[in-house]
């Protein structure tokens, strides 16, 4: 897969590497989340994180397709300039990047929020932190990813063993309740709205999926397996969710819950439980921001790369260190990152939740769409993975897709919206910034458009 400026992505990620790092960043920090959760829908979110996993299929599947058939950095770029053309190429892959991009900043901010149960923050101290510690990742990044993909193993297999630990303590400490479950509205609380609402932005806790086809350029296993890692980072998680919900409703009724900051080492420390355990749940869910954290800088990073491949994006993009890391991605990566930190730092929860999945919604939608349409046009290309039960399983993704989006839309406030608004401005003016330099330099930068025969077995094994 050429990279116009000489150098390569290195293949050193593993399946059993990959499904951590997807998985690690799906599962994400409900350690200062789960409150949300809770006011949104009570305990009920137990049922709700199963029923998003499944629904969630065809849509995981359609990318494992296209990952298949057209294995890029570039991802739903180059899959969408295939389905639709080069412009609107762009406008999908500016989405993919709002979904990576918000990611970061949401994991700083649990990281600080861990810290807050030691310490006390302003707003403007918990922000400058959330910044430092997206500053201090920005210098790991551009080392190897091998490093990235070895911290997540530790991380990821560390953070569950923690939380399987602290379920257990929950279930036997004489305070979890039945009636805490189902007992003062507990089991969906704001009936059929609140449910609605929940089904939508919940859907953030597993985006992270849609990620793996970015890093498919530095896979070591063949594309045509990816399906594999995208079902177990869909499941991996509802599993662990679904359990993680019942452990901590059965503690105290839903409206205390919502009320507290991290519900785990609170109850711990209130209920008089060994505090060793509130640190081990503080670990765990820091840990559980870091796997987030670090998967989405590199996708985040590999979504601008792959722009660059396709002239979306100025060759800057394609530039590699000594280390095989795009380190112009990296640093745009910083440089949003602390503007979200920035804006969002008062109402973080709510605002990136509704703004992920209303993007995830749109190139979920767009993803589905992309590969309905290219079977119809391309039914030639060879698919080494092809989703099954036929074109009404795409649909079913596509009508998903707008279920999210409209679910999310509902809990987006004005500024919020205004900021959406304005991220998407920024990538317009980029595309026609683009178009000028194309018209301006003739046969620089032309519209690049890649297709299965750019596709190179240039990696021993890797179609195999």
């Amino acid at each position: 897969m050429a990279n116009n400026n000489g150098n390569k992505l290195s293949r050193s990620l593993s399946m059993l590497t990959l499904i951590s790092i997807a998985a690690g960043a799906v599962i994400g920090g409900w350690l200062a989340e789960a409150p949300y959760w809770f006011s949104l829908t009570g305990a009920g979110a137990a049922f709700i994180f199963p029923a998003l996993a499944i629904l969630l299929v065809p849509v995981g599947l359609a990318f494992a397709e296209m990952a298949a058939m057209l294995p890029f950095s570039s991802s739903v770029a180059v899959w969408t300039a295939n389905a639709t053309n080069h412009r609107f190429g762009w406008c999908v892959q500016w989405l993919m990047f709002l979904i990576q991009i918000v990611e970061p900043p949401i994991c700083a901010f649990i990281l600080t929020t861990a810290l807050g149960f030691f310490f006390t923050f302003t707003v403007a101290q918990t922000t400058l932190i959330a910044v430092g510690i997206c500053v201090i990742w920005y210098v790991v990044s551009n080392f190897n990813i091998s490093i990235s993909g070895k911290l997540s193993n530790i991380f990821f297999y560390s953070m569950i063993g923690i939380s399987i630990v602290i379920i257990i303590l929950f279930f036997t400490s004489g305070s979890w309740s039945v009636d805490n479950l189902v007992g003062h509205g507990g089991m969906f609380p704001k009936g059929g709205y609140g449910i609605f609402l929940a089904s939508g932005v919940l859907t953030i806790k597993y985006i992270g999926f849609e990620m793996t086809p970015t890093v498919i350029e530095e896979c070591s296993f063949p594309a045509k397996k990816l399906w594999k890692v995208i079902l177990a980072a869909l499941f991996i998680p509802a599993v662990l969710y679904g359990v993680v919900v019942i452990a901590i409703g059965g503690m105290a009724p839903w409206s205390e819950l919502a009320e507290m900051s991290m519900p785990e080492p609170e109850l711990i420390k209130s209920l008089g439980l060994p505090m060793i355990f509130a640190w081990a749940a503080l670990l765990a869910g820091s840990l559980h921001g870091f796997t987030t954290f670090m998967g989405f800088w590199t996708s985040s990073a590999r979504v601008l790369y792959g722009s660059s491949q396709l002239n979306m994006l100025p060759k800057a993009f394609l530039k590699l260190n000594k280390h095989g890391q795009p380190y112009w991605a990296n640093l745009t990566v910083l440089l949003f990152s602390v503007f979200f930190c920035i804006f969002s730092a008062s109402n973080w929860v709510q605002y990136i939740y509704a703004v992920s999945c209303i993007a995830a919604g749109l190139v979920y939608f767009f993803v589905c769409f992309d590969t309905y349409r290219l079977r119809k046009t391309h039914p030639e290309w060879k698919r080494p993975y092809k989703a099954p039960f036929g074109n009404w399983f795409l649909f079913l993704g596509m009508i998903v897709s707008i279920w999210v989006v409209v679910a999310s839309s509902l809990s987006l406030d004005f500024p919020g919206w205004m900021s959406l608004v304005a991220y998407l401005v920024i990538g317009v003016v980029v595309l026609v910034v683009m178009e000028a330099y194309r018209k301006k330099h003739p046969g620089k930068l032309d519209a690049i458009v890649l297709t299965p025969d750019d596709v190179k077995e240039d990696e021993a094994g890797v179609k195999a």
